[in-house]
């Protein structure tokens, strides 16, 4: 009966850390979700590449204060309590996603408009550079010491699933939001990608009733209750010189290499779609979505693997796939999405032109919509906009934009290519709470292992999109030339992580 009680009391645990994480991570990812089409509404439309890359790097900004975050929050959490700390994140993170969905553009009030959304996105990374230590750690403290692994990845998940919510919120807003695609696109991408961003809201008031009712850990209860809790956590992490070896061991030996290998597989992954193989808006969230859907179990196996065999060789295993798949993999994926050499089918050529008047303007926006089919099944649309204006002159809008739709069999190549890629996540990820928990002792806990977890995905992985795209654009003759700075990183990690770190570790030693 005791241990009936033990496991229902676990569940409840890992149900109420995991739905507010969950939402945490779904108000963070959003806006990589949105990127193109944030950078149209807070950026300049004069040139796309660069509003991209201003997008994408106030996205990486979000990631770059997640280890401020991590020591605010963190030392809050060693001193104040696991529970009510990341109560509080969750409020901060909700209020801020909210916020940016009400930042009129920059056709509005101008550079204001970025600066605002910057400032919210800084927001955003602080509350999460404080919710995923407590989280993990408060599941863990919960955990039998010989289940941690088990428990603890169904934190691991969250991540993963608040990318797959974000993905299809965006789906459903904008299929819902017209009779026809034209008009959807066009409504979507004038203010309905606001809503994802307003029912967040109604995700976190969810998530706080649920986190009310929740107790604090009891290995934290009893070192509160004796005295033992730090002073200054920050302080006894960073100075004491067995923690913060540990502390830097762990970033270089696996929380850095395991940041860029899960978001190259699912954020740079789905920037890749779009931008270099040009595949359609919806089909790549689809790809995506049934990528992470497959693959998402897998944390949990990885997990409960690393239960029995440890935690190292699983997360080394993973750095080691990606950095020798990842070239073969990107490569094929622009295969299968070209039309290079390929014969058009020009009996089947569409042209569509829609007029939508702009009565506040005085003048009317021209779409004309290009459809050509490809003999290996491809679909592709060029789209390019026009400025009619009442004295009938004509003015051209902005760059054509060219998308692809890919017939079924090549579709479900580009799953199983992402797929792949979101399977070495599960490895390096899956583990990697129980390891980091595992390696610090109870007292400064949530400080010592969310600052090498957020440096290393904050810093690193989330720096991942901006990076690869900007190498990109510096060298335009080679596609590829964005993966070398994952697989770069990942190198570094596998090899101090396989000479340095322990892959015994005694899971009571630090209780």
């Amino acid at each position: 009966m005791q241990a009936a009680a033990e496991k229902k009391q676990i569940r409840k645990v890992i149900f109420a850390s995991s739905v507010g994480t969950l939402i945490e991570w779904y108000d963070f990812f959003i806006f990589g979700s949105l990127a193109p089409i944030i950078a149209s509404q807070f950026f300049p439309k004069t040139n796309p590449t660069a509003a991209l890359l201003s997008t994408l790097a106030t996205f990486a900004a979000g990631f770059i204060v997640r280890p401020f975050g991590a020591l605010v929050f963190g030392r809050l959490g060693d001193m104040v309590g696991r529970k009510y700390t990341f109560l509080l994140t969750l409020i901060l993170m909700g209020g801020s996603t909210f916020a940016i969905g009400l930042v009129p553009g920059y056709e509005t009030i101008g550079f204001a408009a970025p600066l605002i959304v910057l400032l919210l996105r800084l927001v955003q990374g602080l509350a999460l550079g404080g919710e995923y230590g407590g989280a993990a750690t408060y599941v863990a403290e919960h955990s039998p010491v010989e289940r941690r692994g088990y428990y603890t990845s169904w934190i691991q998940t969250t991540a993963t699933l608040g990318f797959l919510l974000s993905l299809g919120i965006i789906l459903i807003t904008r299929k819902s939001l017209a009779a026809n695609e034209t008009d959807s696109i066009r409504v979507f991408e004038e203010w309905g990608w606001r809503i994802p961003f307003w029912f967040s809201v109604v995700l976190v008031g969810m998530s706080i009733y649920i986190r009310l009712k929740m107790h604090e850990s009891p290995l934290f209860s009893k070192l509160k209750a004796e005295g033992k809790t730090s002073k200054n956590p920050i302080k006894e992490s960073l100075t004491h010189k067995g923690n913060l070896k540990m502390v830097l061991l762990s970033l270089f030996g696996a929380t850095m290499g395991q940041g860029v290998v899960w978001y190259t597989g699912q954020f740079y992954a789905q920037t890749f779609l779009e931008t270099a193989c040009k595949v359609d808006f919806e089909q790549t969230r689809t790809i995506l979505i049934w990528a992470i859907v497959l693959a998402t179990p897998l944390f949990i196996f990885f997990g409960n693997l690393s239960d029995k065999i440890g935690r190292k060789w699983i997360i080394m295993a993973g750095l080691f796939l990606a950095v020798i798949s990842y070239r073969p993999i990107y490569s094929k994926m622009l295969d299968v999405a070209s039309t290079k050499g390929v014969a058009m089918d020009d009996s089947k050529t569409k042209i569509e032109r829609v007029i939508n008047p702009n009565n506040e303007k005085g003048h009317s926006i021209q779409t004309t919509t290009t459809i050509h089919l490809y003999q290996n099944g491809i679909t592709e649309k060029l789209v390019h906009k026009d400025t009619l204006f009442a004295s009938g002159l004509e003015k051209p809008q902005a760059m054509d934009k060219l998308s692809r739709e890919l017939p079924d069999n090549a579709y479900w190549i580009m799953v199983a290519l992402i797929f792949a890629q979101i399977f070495f996540a599960t490895m390096v990820y899956g583990p990697i709470a129980a390891f980091l928990v595992e390696i610090f002792p109870t007292k400064i806990r949530y400080t010592s292992m969310s600052l090498p977890y957020h440096l290393g995905n904050g810093v690193f992985g989330g720096m991942t999109p901006f990076i690869a795209v900007l190498l990109t654009t510096l060298y335009a003759g080679d596609v590829l030339v964005g993966l070398w700075y994952p697989i770069a990183i990942a190198v570094v990690s596998l090899v101090i992580g396989t000479i340095y770190l322990s892959n015994k570790i005694d899971p009571e030693v630090n209780d």
